[in-house]
């Protein structure tokens, strides 16, 4: 593929010389997390007055800031990265992502697909009016979309820094970031609502109703609280659970060792993928509606009111309680299928572009000289020993996750269920990360937290 030579003319973040210690990494990874929140405070310069923000609810979910630099948040890299993947598991693009220079190749094409992306969802959301200008001019149109790609190619940027320099991903730590923010405003907050007079905070709330003498008011927000806790305790243990294959060196005498299988094999992946084609299906339903093409379902204001984007629109308990079940029967149906289907479907890509494929795999573990007790050293023997375990574990796996995100999303604690899902899977992947790389460096103070862990 000679056009991909083009590509190389984008800037590339260079990996460290030598392996980073514990400190380094912290501090790459503190900085980035700071220049995120900076870039989410960051008004836009000629955005209309009267600006209403849309889709906030999915925001948490895309790290995004509506109405700042990073209005998109990691939508449009999320979203490129959606369309490689089909592309390429269609067999349209065909790049063999097993070996390491089709892996380069396309990491490289991932990173050009990026940025159009960014361009042109960022000028399709200015130019459709969800971003609205101040003034319809040429210039303020331009200086609108210029800023938003501006926010867009620096979150990349520290998407990849983060990656090369820092714990985990800059996706998954945006996504963790934001979340773990609105938790913690939702839950504390001490402002008072000037309309109702009640505090914002659940937490404070919670305490007002008492003192008041109002506890029965106090029963919703007291069970979204109890229910992130228990979202949280719920994906924690399931992170724990693994498949040990036991491995052993031939030429080394009574050395042998675990290669540990997740259940989640693929993480929070395909859930991440998932939630953000939900997230582009009611965002291009909006678009269409408002072009008078309602194909995905019709819209008032920013919320759907019919067709699939609405059915993609999953009630919390109290709608249900409220309202009854019987309003909700199409979204009961439709969303837990499309979230766990959908998280299948991407899990079983990913292991084929991630190269966590039973053949990669055993690739590595035959590059290091191991073997499985009772077989002879062949490649050919650890993949077929692998799949029997990777296969089933990259469906179950992630048919898991999907369904606890539903589970999350129907309780609808102190943020979007699916949010904390994403962030405590996050959290635990990073604690995951640190504990294998090690220590190094690390103040006195951590290791013990860490041994404690």
């Amino acid at each position: 593929m000679k056009w991909l030579d083009y590509l190389k003319f984008l800037p590339e973040v260079k990996k460290p010389e030598k392996k980073l210690g514990f400190n380094d990494k912290l501090k790459w990874t503190i900085t980035i997390l700071i220049l995120y929140f900076l870039l989410s405070v960051i008004p836009l310069y000629g955005l209309n007055p009267d600006y209403v923000a849309q889709f906030e609810s999915l925001s948490v979910l895309l790290a995004a800031k509506l109405g700042s630099l990073i209005s998109l948040g990691i939508g449009p890299i999320v979203s490129g990265s959606i369309i490689l993947q089909l592309l390429n598991g269609a067999g349209i693009i065909n790049i063999n992502t097993q070996s390491k220079e089709g892996r380069e190749q396309y990491q490289l094409l991932q990173k050009g697909v990026n940025v159009f992306f960014i361009i042109f969802m960022n000028a399709m959301y200015v130019l459709s009016g969800a971003i609205p200008p101040a003034q319809g001019t040429a210039l303020n149109i331009a200086l609108l979309i210029i800023q938003l790609v501006l926010g867009g190619l620096l979150l990349m940027l520290f998407d990849e820094i983060t990656s090369k320099w820092g714990f985990g991903s800059g996706i998954s730590l945006f996504i963790a970031a934001g979340v773990s923010q609105q938790i913690f405003v939702t839950a504390l907050s001490p402002i008072i609502n000037q309309g109702t007079g009640y505090f914002v905070g659940y937490i404070p709330l919670i305490l007002q109703l008492f003192v008041q003498g109002n506890p029965g008011a106090a029963i919703w927000p007291a069970l979204s609280i109890i229910a992130t806790v228990g979202v949280f305790l719920l994906v924690v243990f399931a992170q724990s659970i693994k498949v040990n294959i036991p491995l052993t060196m031939g030429r080394v005498r009574g050395y042998n060792i675990k290669w540990p299988i997740k259940f989640f094999y693929t993480s929070n992946i395909p859930v991440i993928f998932t939630a953000s084609f939900i997230a582009m299906i009611q965002i291009i339903g909006l678009f269409m509606s408002n072009a008078g093409m309602p194909l995905l379902g019709e819209f008032a204001g920013q919320k759907p009111i019919s067709g699939l984007a609405l059915w993609l629109q999953f009630p919390s308990i109290q709608d249900l309680f409220i309202q009854g079940i019987g309003t909700f029967i199409p979204q009961l149906i439709i969303y837990p299928l499309f979230m766990i289907l959908g998280s299948i479907g991407f899990s079983v890509l990913w292991l084929q572009v991630g190269g966590q494929d039973a053949a990669s795999v055993a690739g590595q573990i035959y590059e290091t000289g191991l073997s499985i007790p009772g077989f002879r050293r062949d490649k050919r023997i650890l993949e077929r020993v692998l799949s029997r375990y990777i296969n089933p574990l990259a469906i179950l796996g992630a048919a898991t996750v999907g369904l606890l995100a539903v589970i999350a999303d129907l309780f609808s604690a102190l943020t979007r269920g699916t949010g904390i899902l994403l962030a405590v899977m996050i959290i635990y992947g990073i604690y995951e990360n640190i504990a294998r790389t090690g220590l190094d460096n690390a103040s006195p103070a951590v290791k013990k937290l860490f041994e404690a862990l």
